[in-house]
């Protein structure tokens, strides 16, 4: 069979459907798990959906434990640029462990590369809630309702910037990101360049950081602040149908 290529262009050759699956990113393991469960046998400590999911963990998306994976003698490894270190893949491949690595940017990117993990790599075809989600995401851009700020971090404040998938899944549900033409992607800003006319509403979500009603609202002095979940901000996969409702229920109160 000819090789695959990853979203990276790295070729993989892999002689049969994989059957031992080890997942580095918490949105791939809850997309996998949707529809081919069997096939999971690790997971980063941070796969925290399904709940109930039942797999050998192998410490974080930073730092796993590569000697813990390769025990579980895993057929492929899914990674994804952003979030994993090159250095692991590079080491996983050294020993004779196919990775497929992951690109995701955009809405439609995670659309285009989820497919491609379940039809190319996993040899399957593309789950219902993948379609339902292209149907729910994958239109004309609405015009913008309001301007939005997102923390992912404090002391230091950090937000996200250009060029990300949070900015352009908040995009295409009419919401403009405050940050949007910061030359980074995750710039570092003070809490005045936050909190500060001309943007309707600070989203404070309960991961990387964990912000809640008694940590992080209080900085605001200007801006009115909405709590709401990280996983639906900032994960690709199932998530992308319940994101969908709670920013249009959002964008009907602004």
């Amino acid at each position: 069979m000819p090789p695959l290529y990853d979203d990276m262009g790295t070729a993989l050759d892999l002689a049969r459907p994989p059957r031992r699956v080890v997942s580095l990113v918490p949105s791939l393991t809850e997309s996998v798990a949707a529809d081919r469960p069997e096939v999971l046998v690790g997971a980063t400590q941070w796969c925290t959906h399904p709940a109930d999911l039942e797999v050998t963990r192998v410490r974080g998306t930073k730092n796993p434990d590569r000697e813990a994976i390769l025990r579980l003698r895993p057929d492929l490894v899914i990674a994804n640029k952003e979030e994993n270190r090159e250095l692991d893949v590079t080491r996983l491949r050294a020993a004779g462990v196919p990775v497929w690595v992951t690109v995701i940017e955009t809405v439609p990117q995670a659309l285009d590369s989820l497919e491609r993990l379940f039809t190319e790599a996993l040899r399957g075809t593309a789950p219902a809630w993948l379609e339902t989600a292209r149907a729910l995401w994958a239109g004309p851009l609405p015009d913008v309702a309001a301007t939005v700020a997102v923390p992912i971090w404090r002391d230091p404040w950090m937000v996200v910037g250009r060029s990300t998938f949070t900015g352009d899944l908040l995009r295409r549900a009419g919401l403009a990101n405050a940050f949007a033409e910061h030359p980074d992607r995750y710039p570092h800003v003070t809490l005045e360049e936050i909190d500060r006319p001309g943007t309707d509403v600070v989203l404070l979500p309960d991961e990387p950081y964990v912000f809640t009603e008694s940590d992080g609202p209080e900085a605001f002095r200007q801006v009115p602040v909405r709590l709401v979940s990280g996983r639906l901000l900032t994960w690709y996969g199932p998530s992308l149908l319940p994101a969908h409702d709670m920013l249009r229920r959002l964008v009907t109160t602004l």
